[in-house]
């Protein structure tokens, strides 16, 4: 049997083993698929997404994970502010 911590590492590696040949072929250096997850998150919020509907897509298991995963610019928080 593996551990839940063992089995998250084996898919997070088979993950990373997806993305790095489309990474590589961007000529992108340094990119990583956690990159992409960041940038995915912070900008489903900005589309106005509530956390709930955030998480369902990505997948993330906390709010503490959510916000870690998360980073909105200071612009576009202001802008909402009116």
């Amino acid at each position: 049997m593996i551990s839940p911590t063992r089995r998250r590492l084996l898919v997070n590696v088979k993950r990373e083993r997806r993305t790095r040949g489309p990474l590589m072929a961007s000529g992108v250096e340094g990119l990583t698929f956690h990159d992409l997850r960041h940038e995915a998150t912070s900008r489903l919020f900005e589309k106005g997404m509530n956390p709930m509907q955030v998480a369902a897509i990505t997948g993330h298991k906390t709010l503490q994970m959510l916000k870690r995963y998360t980073h909105l610019r200071t612009e576009d928080l202001v802008e909402m502010m009116g």
